[in-house]
């Protein structure tokens, strides 16, 4: 089996060789079931979940009897709050309610390995030894960018401690910043290009970089997200 590799680039988007990407994590065979999964399962619980509608009972007004029962020739009528009546209550309408499903752990793991080994195969997946620039400049991100030939959505997986090539990527347009324990299945497939640091393509991926943080929209046993 021929090994694994993406092209490595240095900060100023000159390539340095390629680098060896974990089979593990970058070439096995997509789960498209499960990936439907857990996207979907991700996708819902990003829901708010927060629209209501009044029923009879919650609109005001409509205590009293319109007419009486019998004689008028007309349709016998309870409350004008009743559900056929103009600013009556909403019958069977939307009411908060919580979209979140639960997904275990190694689905969600599974899910994010096959993205990013669907990725690695289209060649979307690079690599840059490091972001040694002086001061956060958005313009010389975007050079990196059109250097490298990463056109289109491009998710940025960098460390915490890059906080100054993040504050670059942040402003552009179709480009998402993520840390390699906060990234997801969703957030790869919705780029088409992949770039890590030469410190975060060993980490993408593996179980101690992948648990539920505040940023993964899916809930666990518990409800706890």
């Amino acid at each position: 089996m021929a090994e694994l590799t993406a092209p490595l680039y240095k900060s100023d988007g000159t390539q340095a060789g390629t680098i060896a990407l974990d089979p593990e994590v970058f070439g096995i065979e997509p789960n498209m079931a499960v990936l439907h999964q857990v996207v979907t399962a991700q996708l819902a619980a990003a829901r708010a979940g927060t629209h209501s509608t009044k029923t009879r009972a919650e609109v005001s007004g409509g205590g009293r009897k319109p007419w009486r029962q019998k004689g008028l020739g007309r349709a016998r009528q309870g409350s004008t709050r009743a559900p056929h009546w103009t600013g009556g209550g909403i019958a069977h309408g939307p009411k908060p309610r919580d979209y979140s499903q639960r997904t275990p752990k190694k689905m969600k793991r599974l899910a994010l390995r096959s993205a990013l080994s669907a990725r690695a195969s289209e060649q979307a997946v690079k690599v840059v030894e490091e972001f040694d620039w002086a001061a956060p400049k958005t313009k010389q991100a975007a050079g990196l960018l059109e250097k490298i030939g990463a056109t289109g959505k491009t998710l940025v997986v960098i460390s915490q401690l890059d906080s100054i090539a993040g504050r670059s990527f942040r402003n552009l347009a179709d480009t998402r910043v993520v840390e390699p324990g906060h990234l997801t299945a969703y957030d790869v497939l919705w780029s088409d290009n992949v770039i890590f640091t030469a410190h975060t393509v060993g980490a993408a991926g593996r179980s101690s970089g992948y648990e539920v943080t505040e940023s993964d929209f899916v809930k666990d046993e518990g409800g706890a997200r």
